[in-house]
């Protein structure tokens, strides 16, 4: 069924492994939802009949029916994509350096040629080729290759050299508003951290692991996905395990055996959970407890320490639990982490910064994070992102790590130091050349051999960035 065809009040069913296409609320049924997309979580949510679903969450585990209450541009989802075009046309038009410099230079140096040759003819008293003469020799040695190959020659071995590394360059103007960044903000689930979840140092024994992993591979659970890779690591393929039942919003069964959440798989087990974890019970045996985590990048901490030595005033925002994004702010060293975040909440935040006199890069890679990379000065996102966050974004690295992020704002501020010699070049050598060129000192010979010149220095300086 078209979604357009769909109206507040009707039930639609929503397949596992299918995303949710309306908001609403569950009517029928019991499931996990990744909710990642819309609000950051990194764990699955566990849905029943009465909870809010959005659209764009994805369906995991089993079967529900959800009453629609708003559908297409009704929907939490298009509140997010409106957010984000709100956010790029209040930043507007970003006028580069280049342009900047060279707004006024065709027709001053027009005026100029023109202001010379009247001069020479009416007050010098010069005959009319002669003048022109001069007038050419202006406008030849004034010829703005100089200055017209300042700012792109940089910006293309700039470019050049992040492709190498691993990272794409998406606006023109994206180069000098990074080199100019002085607040970073993070997303976490995804940006610091690699949204894989592990397993933590939990008290079990190999023979618990191997259970529950066998159990395990009946569900396409993160949790349960995560179970497996942890046992794979350390002691090959696992080996499945028959009749297994699964329970969409509990755990796995076998007989009485049970793997999933406390209140169902441990009953005996009081107490409030610090995190995601899985429980196996079986008769006659302890209960076990596998607690998983989320990993941070392997390369967060040096890179937020490095951010912050270099005087970057470092923020977290996200839609995720408090106790998830302290633990990641602590692991990385940001001393600055919001937790539960909308994206509305996003784009406010970064305003606010932006307001105290900051210019803010936004690292993010969920879809509530494309409205608050639009607002930002300049916006980068990795290259699992969703595909409207990449669209938002200035900057795409790729990799599993940040220190692409790092090298692309190094080679930023290397590229805009090149930049600013090279405009200051052009503009010293024609405020040397264009005098001696009124006085009648330069012909058009020498004329165009200088302005070769010139440009070649500005094209060696740049060469400087190359690797």
């Amino acid at each position: 069924v078209a979604t357009s065809t769909v109206t507040p009040g009707m039930t639609v069913l929503v397949a596992p492994g299918e995303r949710t296409p309306v908001d609403g609320r569950v009517s029928d049924g019991v499931s996990d939802l990744d909710c990642s997309l819309i609000s950051g979580e990194s764990v699955p949510v566990a849905v029943g009949v009465g909870s809010n679903v959005h659209a764009g969450t994805l369906n995991l585990t089993a079967a529900l029916q959800i009453k629609v209450e708003a559908v297409g541009e009704d929907t939490l989802l298009s509140e997010i994509a409106r957010l984000m075009e709100a956010a790029e046309r209040a930043r507007g038009r970003f006028v580069d350096l280049a342009e900047r410099v060279s707004r006024l230079y065709a027709p001053v140096v027009h005026l100029t040629a023109l202001a010379a040759f009247i001069g020479w003819t009416t007050v010098g008293g010069m005959d009319w080729q002669q003048a022109l003469l001069i007038a050419v020799s202006v406008l030849i040695i004034t010829c703005p290759c100089a200055l017209a190959l300042a700012v792109p020659v940089v910006q293309v071995m700039a470019v050049s050299r992040l492709m190498r590394r691993g990272v794409l360059v998406t606006s023109a103007s994206a180069l000098e508003r990074l080199s100019d960044a002085d607040a970073v903000v993070f997303d976490k689930t995804g940006t610091l951290t690699d949204a894989r979840l592990t397993l933590d140092d939990s008290e079990f024994t190999a023979d618990d692991l191997k259970t529950a992993a066998g159990l395990a591979t009946a569900s396409t659970h993160p949790l349960a996905r995560a179970l497996i890779a942890a046992y794979e690591e350390k002691h090959g393929s696992v080996t499945p395990l028959t009749g297994v039942i699964d329970h969409p919003g509990d755990g796995l069964s076998q007989g009485d055996m049970r793997l999933g959440r406390r209140g169902w798989a441990a009953k005996n087990q009081s107490g409030t959970p610090s995190g995601p974890e899985l429980w196996l019970s079986r008769p006659d045996q302890p209960t076990v407890c596998f607690r998983f985590r989320e990993q941070a990048r392997s390369d967060a901490t040096h890179v937020v320490a490095s951010l912050t030595s270099s005087g970057m005033d470092i923020h977290m925002l996200s839609g995720d639990g408090a106790e998830a994004v302290a633990r990641i702010a602590g692991e990385t060293g940001i001393t600055s982490a919001e937790s539960s975040l909308r994206p509305d909440d996003k784009v406010r935040r970064i305003n606010e910064i932006t307001a105290s006199g900051r210019r803010v890069l936004m690292v993010g890679d969920g879809l509530n994070d494309a409205p608050a990379l639009a607002t930002a000065y300049v916006s980068a996102s990795p290259s699992s992102a969703a595909d409207i966050t990449r669209t938002a974004a200035d900057i795409i690295y790729q990799g599993r790590r940040l220190a692409p992020l790092q090298q692309a704002m190094d080679v930023a501020r290397r590229a805009q130091t090149l930049v600013r010699q090279n405009l200051g070049f052009a503009l010293m050598y024609n405020a040397v050349a264009v005098p001696l060129a009124i006085a009648g000192f330069v012909t058009p010979l020498v004329a165009a051999v200088s302005m070769s010149a010139s440009s070649i220095v500005v094209i060696v300086n740049a060469l400087r960035l190359k690797d």
